[in-house]
């Protein structure tokens, strides 16, 4: 990822469809794997956890954790 070591993480609030930067940055983390996002190359989080994540199987991966949770 192109995130540099001058870079400082974005808090954003993730809505459906879009999202809306709280505290400007340059990237996110994703909350499965760890790894940084550019904000430019953000494609995938959840409203509902208010997560970021890095592809679709992080996504998925951390659905199905929260649904064997009962968290949804």
């Amino acid at each position: 990822m192109n995130t540099t070591a001058n870079g400082r993480p974005a808090r954003l609030r993730y809505l459906s469809g879009s999202f809306h930067v709280v505290a400007p940055g340059d990237y996110v983390v994703c909350a499965v794997t760890g790894t940084p996002i550019p904000l430019a190359n953000l494609r995938y989080w959840s409203a509902e956890f208010q997560e970021a994540y890095v592809n679709a199987e992080a996504a998925v991966k951390r659905h199905s954790e929260m649904r064997d949770l009962g968290k949804i």
